[in-house]
């Protein structure tokens, strides 16, 4: 759904970009350095997973959703993240940037006015087209996830080294513009396999999945349809998944906040998941 406009790049940000990066060039090589291995066995030691393709997704009983014991095992096996407490009121917000289509600067200003901690999972091409906005997330103390350089589905990448190329690279991009790690991991598509799983949590990343999305990136919700699409499947521990590239999502994002707010919930950051 992001692959056939996640291109755009002006020639500002570009040059911004290669600024940014030759001024922080040795902080590039710190990022490269630091960024951890794969196990000297590579793909040996993979082998015996399954690959089997799988797509994120569960039922749903009122607002609240329903994981299967097999999701739930995989989830905990690969200390991934999905669903917070269901004893605790808690929400955590997160976007996923593929491309800008000009409402990143809103949905900011109102996390800024609110007091809303949120987290951002970017692509390589929104890393070197958007640099100033990355910069901006960074600064106003939001998280910069990782959602690989090129958005594949992961379990099509064929090699361990492959799919260490796609999330380290990008990692190495966001440091470069920002100096911020990438400690989160969003599989592109919400697609997996205990395979991709283990590698990349070998690879230090926290893959990070929802309980609560729906279809936002066509970019036809109303503030309405979004304001009542999230309101109403709230629940305890949610994982609100959100796409910047809604109008509708960014100017719902306010009244969703205080409604959510008045309802007992309290906003807060992957880090205090």
């Amino acid at each position: 759904m992001l692959n056939n406009k996640i291109k755009r790049t002006t020639s500002l940000a570009a040059a911004f970009f290669i600024l940014t990066a030759l001024c922080g060039c040795a902080g590039g090589e710190k990022a490269a350095e630091t960024a951890k291995s794969l196990p000297p066995q590579g793909d040996a030691r993979y082998s015996a997973l399954s690959n089997t393709f799988c797509g994120w997704g569960f039922r749903r009983t009122d607002s609240r959703p329903e994981f299967t014991p097999q999701q739930t095992e995989m989830m905990n096996k690969y200390n991934c993240i999905y669903m917070g407490s269901e004893k605790e009121k808690a929400l955590y917000l997160t976007f996923d940037e593929g491309y800008e289509n000009g409402y990143t600067s809103l949905i900011l200003d109102t996390l800024k006015e609110k007091s809303v901690p949120a987290a951002f999972f970017v692509t390589g091409p929104y890393v070197k087209g958007e640099p100033e906005l990355i910069m901006r997330m960074a600064k106003e103390g939001h998280i910069i996830g990782n959602h690989t350089v090129n958005h594949p589905s992961l379990p099509s990448v064929s090699t361990a080294k492959e799919i260490y190329d796609e999330v380290n690279e990008l990692d190495r991009l966001v440091y470069g513009v920002c100096k911020q790690r990438c400690k989160y991991l969003r599989p592109p598509k919400g697609e997996y396999s205990e395979r991709t799983l283990a590698i990349t949590n070998d690879l230090g990343y926290i893959n990070t999945f929802w309980s609560l999305a729906y279809v936002d990136w066509k970019n036809d919700v109303s503030a309405a349809e979004a304001e009542k699409n999230v309101l109403s499947n709230l629940h305890n521990g949610c994982v609100l998944l959100l796409h910047a590239v809604s109008k509708g999502n960014a100017d719902a994002l306010a009244n969703i906040i205080d409604k959510a707010r008045a309802q007992g919930y309290e906003f807060k950051s992957l880090d205090e998941y």
